[in-house]
């Protein structure tokens, strides 16, 4: 596992995508944990990245030599959870998200403080169109590392994506800005709200109802 998570880079077509809201038929797309510079455009729009993207026509050829002796290695060895985290790395770099999650929940079980496995897992979750189980995943990420930017930037975008969920993307995207508001990972979550909040100002702005007042 590469030690850096999901970074991701908006174009103007995500912007957008923000912008519109178009959201029935359009999925943004996460990358796997390690890559940096990783565009988070909808797969469709994805011609800016420089990174494998669901849908992109890039993914990465996958060296079959490798992998059957990754998993003879991994069945050699139960208890190996690097093995089976570098063929689910493969996998996902090559599309294959079916393959990349069987891989990842072997690895996730043996090692279920692996923040990165674990965001990788629900990366995967999403790709196959399981939103609700790759939300999931990710709280579990956040659960062990309440901090781990990369995460909750891919949070937002599941949120947003996933579930239409402005309120759940902004708040995700806002956490990272206070957690480390220099950052790429700080930046790109400014530029996703600020966009997200121009076409929808009510996003984030709702206030607590005030408090009933005693009757005579």
């Amino acid at each position: 596992m590469r030690t850096d998570s999901l970074v991701f880079a908006l174009s103007g077509t995500f912007l957008g995508l923000i912008l519109g809201w178009i959201i029935g038929t359009q999925h943004a797309a996460p990358v796997r944990a390690g890559n940096q510079a990783a565009a988070m455009a909808p797969p469709q729009q994805a011609a800016a990245t420089t990174t494998p993207v669901g849908g992109s026509g890039q993914a990465a050829l996958l060296d079959e030599n490798k992998v059957k002796a990754l998993e003879s290695a991994a069945g050699q060895r139960p208890q190996d959870a690097a093995v089976r985290t570098e063929l689910g790395n493969m996998y996902f770099d090559a599309e294959r998200y079916a393959d990349a999650i069987k891989w990842y929940e072997q690895a996730f079980a043996l090692e279920p403080r692996n923040v990165n496995v674990s965001t990788d897992l629900g990366v995967s979750y999403y790709y196959t169109n399981q939103a609700d189980r790759a939300i999931a995943q990710l709280s579990r990420s956040l659960d062990v590392d309440p901090t781990h930017t990369k995460t909750l930037l891919n949070l937002g975008i599941v949120r947003a994506f996933g579930k239409q969920d402005l309120e759940g993307a902004a708040e995700a995207w806002q956490r990272v800005i206070e957690i480390a508001p220099g950052s790429s990972e700080g930046r790109a979550a400014r530029q996703a709200l600020d966009s997200m909040k121009s076409a929808h100002p009510e996003v984030g702005s709702a206030k607590p109802a005030a408090p009933p007042t005693g009757g005579k």
